[in-house]
């Protein structure tokens, strides 16, 4: 199957330029996704362009990921409602090596001619003044092409900066310079980069008398209309100190049926067969959730490793398990249960205090030092919520403590909702 293919069935097409596939055929060539680097760590949204360069790779082409140390400094308008802050040299080039980091997790970067290979466009532009930009790049597209870009007109009435509106011919110069100089012929990125690609293709036709192509990707959306990526908390990041390991294999377990079969076919490297098996399997008892389980560890494992993954303890995970009640809990094997136990945040609570003599409220916030609830009314209001549970069972204001509650003579489980979990103990 050939790189066209790969993504045709996988649902990862949005555009591709006639003569694209036909192009890819006749021998390897060069390809390139830019990242955006306003961030020393790329978020989830960056998976798709990034399967994209690995399934290129594996289909014997070289992939060029391209880190904006220039372009970060303008900021691009497709997608955005405003224009965004801009970045000093120093931010640049520390997000530049984050995001290489979490490239080699991916791409091959020692692999001969083939080689994935990482650059940054600011190595170009950094000698070049604007003179000799608008007089080298500048005259050969017109205004009137640049302005019957979506990326444009749909900014025109909030009001578009110079600065923004010259981003185009700026990455368009970008593939002119890897087409020159590293025999690059593709560029490859999301649908809404569609127009600032084009332009790059055009400036290659009437600046070298060239010819390249492009191929986007579609805006990834979930099944129930919200945004692809987005929690409460904000971004889910590949950096473990910005969206921990658990949060990160939790996001994926969470999604929805529908959604978990269009992202296993895009962030994963499953087979078309592999997927078929697992989605029938899935069928049978949905309530397993094995589509998305299988989604979630392949995605972990890959983000953060095997070692991350199975500090998770996820095969014995006790909260996942619904056959394990405060009863069960109680009976486990206490070696296995502090196994179990051990991914869970940690709280400790003064070992002078009678958990009978307690109030709940109390308990959540100073007794265990504002560690899981910061203030009683956030607390009372969870409780309000039905969103608190003590050892897998959920409890209101109302709830009274006491030593009965402890697991193994030592430990309380207190959950808030279903995702985060804390280990409570007396403190030495």
């Amino acid at each position: 199957m050939n790189f066209i293919e790969e993504l045709r069935w996988r649902g990862m097409i949005h555009d591709i330029m006639p003569g694209t596939e036909e192009m890819l055929k006749d021998k390897p060539i060069s390809g390139y996704i830019g990242f955006d680097p306003t961030s020393d760590s790329l978020h989830i949204g960056s998976l798709v362009q990034i399967m994209i360069l690995v399934h290129f790779q594996n289909a014997g082409h070289k992939p060029i990921a391209l880190v904006g140390g220039a372009t970060g400094m303008v900021g691009d308008p497709s997608g955005k409602s405003a224009e965004r802050n801009l970045l000093d040299t120093e931010t640049l080039n520390r997000n530049v090596g984050g995001i290489r980091k979490q490239l080699e997790k991916f791409l091959d970067f020692e692999c001969g001619e083939l080689s994935a290979e990482m650059v940054n466009n600011y190595d170009w532009y950094k000698e070049m003044s604007f003179l000799e930009f608008i007089r080298d790049v500048g005259k050969h597209i017109t205004v009137n092409y640049m302005m019957a870009k979506d990326s444009v007109k749909l900014r025109l009435e909030t009001g578009l900066s110079f600065t923004e509106f010259s981003y185009q011919l700026v990455q368009g110069y970008d593939f002119y310079w890897l087409y020159k100089n590293k025999g690059c012929k593709l560029q490859m990125g999301g649908s809404d980069q569609w127009g600032n690609i084009v332009t790059g293709t055009e400036l290659i036709r009437r600046k070298a008398g060239g010819e390249a192509f492009a191929v986007t990707t579609p805006l990834i959306k979930k099944a129930d209309g919200t945004k692809f990526g987005k929690t409460e908390g904000g971004n889910v990041w590949l950096d473990k100190n910005k969206t921990s390991v658990r949060d990160f294999y939790q996001y994926w377990l969470n999604v929805s049926d529908e959604d978990a079969s269009k992202y296993i076919r895009i962030f994963t490297l499953l087979t078309k067969s592999e997927i078929e098996t697992i989605e029938e399997n899935h069928n049978i008892d949905p309530g397993k959730k094995l589509l998305q389980k299988t989604l979630a560890k392949d995605i972990t494992v890959r983000i953060h490793g095997l070692p991350e993954f199975n500090k998770l303890g996820l095969d014995n995970n006790i909260m996942f398990d619904k056959s394990l009640g405060k009863a069960e809990l109680a009976a486990m094997d206490e070696r296995k249960f502090i196994d179990a136990i051990q991914s869970f945040d940690q709280v400790e609570y003064d070992s002078e205090l009678d958990l009978n003599e307690i109030e709940i409220i109390d308990f959540l916030t100073e007794a265990t030092g504002s560690l899981i609830y910061q203030s009683k009314s956030e607390t009372r209001r969870a409780l309000d919520q039905n969103a608190v549970s003590i050892n897998k069972t959920k409890v209101s204001k109302d709830y009274k403590l006491g030593d009965v509650d402890l697991l193994h003579n030592q430990f309380i489980i207190v959950s808030k909702g279903k995702k985060k979990h804390f280990v409570v103990k007396k403190r030495n």
